[in-house]
């Protein structure tokens, strides 16, 4: 790591870095910032954790000088709203020794008060794709003087089904301007992106893609069903001590709600995070988790990208993720600033490809560690975990329909015999009336 007095920071930047007690630049910092001041664009490939939004910030607000045009010069688009919240709260801190106007829009917050704010005039906006359409089609925002545009998370920003907005967003974008994008995996999907709209990108590549931090000390359990889950972390809880800041992910909404269910006696000491969750009770899980009033934060990957979690003690993977890149960034919320993490999963039996696919890319074994003799393994199951029996030799039978009252026999009266054409019917009279009168000779 180099010092920040040895980049070229002015007074103002150097003044909040030191208000941060912040001496030291990380690898991602120091490689980005001289790239990014060359107007260049740029793709920084870099885990979660390792200061990839200073490292962004800190050149553009270099770079910016004062102006009073309404119209935002820099765009940042991030995929979640708590990124959003935490992006802003970064670059006010840096900014605390200049003149700046920062805000950032997400949905699910009055629109009318973020178009008043646009309108009054804006520096840098950092917004969600889905709620910066929203303002393009009413007009509440112009991009004609976007001089830098920032991708963060892209990649989960694809994963969360953005890339229509963010193709519109780049096509509406002025021609000549400069692209900066931040991931900690680069997928070919992500690749596409930046074929299409990048101008020969220079990639700030720190780690072999896909790579897990190597302080991160992962293990695993296996386990057979969700109650044994819920006894195990019952156990792990209320023996291990060293467990004081828990971020548990969970497959679904549902879940999460299940969970916070089953362990009433933690009611004090745990939060629940999902995309049900109003934005204040969302906020405020993840600032009390974050002051150490939560000791648990239950949450599904809406929060495993971007957002910064400090002292993460442990991540545990109640369900496992969906693949191997989900689970490189949930334990990177563990093991950061140069602190050792661990991280923990609970793996059913249908989880062992998954967990062979996970260290093949990692190229590491996760240990698989003894089940505690103390923990009851349960054999009640959920509506999900009860096996679907069907008997294959119950012979399908065709269902025949029943008459009904619409349907019904003519009356005798009624019924018709089709006789043919009167052409016919002529033919056949005199054929009748000839075999009489031979009959009669």
């Amino acid at each position: 790591m180099g010092s920040f007095s040895e980049l070229n920071l002015n007074k103002a930047l150097l003044r909040a870095l030191e208000d941060l007690s912040l001496k030291e630049s990380t690898p991602i910092q120091e490689k980005a910032f001289p790239v990014i001041m060359s107007g260049r664009d740029a793709v920084g490939i870099a885990q979660t954790g390792t200061g990839k939004t200073f490292a962004y910030i800190l050149p553009i607000l270099r770079q910016l000088e004062y102006s009073d045009q309404r119209h935002p010069r820099i765009l940042i688009i991030v995929p979640t709203r708590e990124l959003v919240v935490q992006v802003v709260g970064e670059i006010e801190k840096l900014a605390k020794y200049m003149t700046l106007r920062v805000y950032g829009i997400y949905g699910a917050s009055n629109i009318n008060t973020q178009k008043q704010k646009v309108y009054d005039g804006l520096d840098i906006l950092v917004a969600t794709p889905g709620r910066l359409i929203d303002l393009t089609h009413s007009r509440s925002i112009q991009f004609s003087t976007v001089k830098k545009v920032v991708i963060d998370e892209v990649d989960e920003m694809l994963n969360l089904g953005f890339r229509p907005q963010l193709m519109q967003l780049l096509e509406m974008l002025p021609a000549k301007r400069q692209n900066l994008m931040f991931s900690a995996t680069l997928t070919e999907e992500v690749e596409a992106l930046i074929d299409s709209y990048f101008n020969q990108p220079e990639y700030i590549e720190l780690i072999s893609r896909g790579t897990p931090l190597e302080k991160i000390i992962q293990e695993a359990y296996e386990v057979p069903n969700f109650y044994t889950k819920i006894n195990l972390l019952r156990h792990l809880l209320e023996h291990d001590k060293s467990m004081t800041r828990v971020l548990l992910f969970v497959k679904d909404k549902n879940m999460a709600d299940r969970i916070e269910q089953e362990l009433p006696e933690l009611a004090q000491n745990l939060a629940v995070i999902h995309s049900n969750r109003s934005q204040p009770q969302r906020f405020n899980s993840v600032k009390q988790f974050q002051e150490g009033t939560f000791r648990l934060l239950v949450a599904t990957d809406v929060i495993a990208r971007g957002v910064d979690m400090k002292d993460v003690t442990h991540v545990i993977n109640f369900d496992m993720p969906k693949d191997s890149s989900a689970y490189i960034h949930r334990i990177g919320r563990t093991g950061r600033a140069d602190k050792a993490g661990i991280a923990l999963s609970f793996i059913l039996p249908k989880d062992e490809a998954l967990k062979e696919e996970i260290e093949g890319v990692m190229n590491k074994k996760i240990e698989i560690l003894d089940f505690p003799e103390a923990v009851e393994i349960s054999e009640d199951l959920i509506p999900e975990e009860v096996p679907v029996t069907r008997d294959k030799n119950l012979a399908k039978q065709k269902k025949i329909a029943a008459p009904t009252g619409a349907f019904h026999e003519k009356k005798a009266k009624n019924k018709k015999i089709q006789l043919g054409g009167k052409r016919r019917q002529e033919k056949q009279r005199r054929a009748l009336e000839k075999s009489r009168s031979k009959r009669k000779r």
